[in-house]
């Protein structure tokens, strides 16, 4: 039986050596044996399958329990504030954590020295509702309607939706640009993301990678005129929970990280990767804490 290493089996079957590693660690790979300080695989065993149990998961379960109870300090509050917070906080939000935490603990701003900005707020308050839809659709597939409904939920209400060129819920109307780099022009978006969904959808076991695949793909066509990073991100978290996949939130202290894994995701796969996966360890953490399976 031919043995090879981590680096030459993420190669070989397209993930991150990071990936192949905890695959090791968690005996999901057949064979795999660890010698000193290296994890030698069996060369012809084949990735574990990501399975879809057809039932729901212990996390989404919590949330929906949570959500309806109006529980206070649990995973559900967690999720709102710090995915509301880091989301919007990597689109230029000026709002703190603490202001975010206490809009969404009393539905009222406080008092501050320094002037805040309307869309803030209301696209705080948005987010919210955004992250309440998710956890009640989760299950669902994904599709366009679901994704333009995320867009409309972030942006009703906001400045945006007074001017005449940008549609709320709907895809872009003018070109736009991400990181200095041009995107998928107005009039070819429909066509992107009906081809991009059907790519996506006709998977099967679909894993991290591949939700990851989708972000990357979504960003580079950026179909909205302004939104995309969060709608981006509350894909990813929705199609965890689909799932049963840990999701993760991307912190202030990522997003560099984020950024360059974006950008070099067509080349070296492992930065935005393993940026997520540190993203999703210390979700775990907060999964032990609060004594959810996973």
């Amino acid at each position: 039986m031919d043995i090879i290493s981590v680096k030459e089996w993420a190669e070989k079957h397209g993930v991150s050596e990071r990936t192949v590693r905890n695959y090791c660690a968690q005996g999901k790979i057949e064979g795999a044996q660890i010698v000193g300080k290296t994890w030698n695989i069996p060369a012809d065993v084949e990735p574990p399958l990501r399975k879809n149990k057809g039932k729901t998961s212990p996390l989404l379960m919590r949330l929906r329990e949570e959500k309806d109870s109006h529980y206070k300090g649990g995973i559900y509050h967690y999720v709102q504030v710090a995915l509301t917070y880091n989301s919007n906080h990597i689109e230029g939000s000026r709002l703190t954590e603490q202001q975010t935490r206490y809009i969404f603990e009393t539905n009222t701003i406080g008092i501050t020295n320094e002037s805040v900005n309307i869309d803030d707020i209301i696209e705080t308050t948005n987010h919210f509702k955004a992250i309440d839809y998710i956890i009640r659709i989760a299950e669902e597939k994904l599709t366009e309607s679901v994704i333009k409904e995320l867009h409309r939920i972030i942006k009703s209400g906001t400045s945006y939706e007074k001017k005449s060129w940008f549609r709320v819920g709907d895809y872009k109307s003018l070109p736009n640009e991400v990181g200095g780099m041009e995107t998928t022009a107005p009039e070819e978006v429909k066509t992107e993301m009906s081809a991009l969904l059907k790519s996506y959808n006709t998977k099967k076991n679909i894993s991290l990678e591949d939700i990851i695949d989708f972000h990357h793909r979504f960003e580079s066509i950026h179909p909205f005129q302004d939104g995309n990073g969060r709608v981006g991100r509350l894909i990813m978290f929705k199609e965890c929970l689909r799932y049963g996949i840990v999701p993760f939130i991307i912190t202030d202290v990522l997003k560099m990280f984020y950024y360059r894994g974006l950008s070099e995701w067509n080349h070296i796969r492992g930065y935005l990767l393993d940026t997520c996966l540190t993203a999703q360890d210390e979700f775990k953490e907060k999964l032990d804490k609060a004594k959810i399976k996973y």
